[in-house]
């Protein structure tokens, strides 16, 4: 069965799910940013539609509260 995220969003969500696991608290914005090499407008987009497809939740204007809805088995794996 094919991921209902594209590839990119993959990547996105698996990097969520290592930072949250090896930092014990959700990456914030610019941490991605940083990882991916791309602006703060594209990292905040990314984030709107991960959020808008259900991937992920979190609380707007509070730092670091993204939270996934996937399991492990559900996420490819960070290249």
């Amino acid at each position: 069965m094919d991921p209902a995220y594209t590839f990119r969003q993959g990547q996105f969500l698996a990097f969520i799910y290592y930072y949250t696991k090896l930092n014990g608290v959700p990456p914030a914005e610019a941490d991605m940013q940083r990882y991916f090499r791309v602006s703060p407008p594209a990292v905040h987009e990314m984030v709107k539609v991960l959020e808008r497809h259900g991937f992920i939740a979190r609380e707007p204007g509070k730092p670091r509260t993204i939270r996934l809805l996937l399991r492990r088995e559900e996420l490819p794996d960070l290249e």
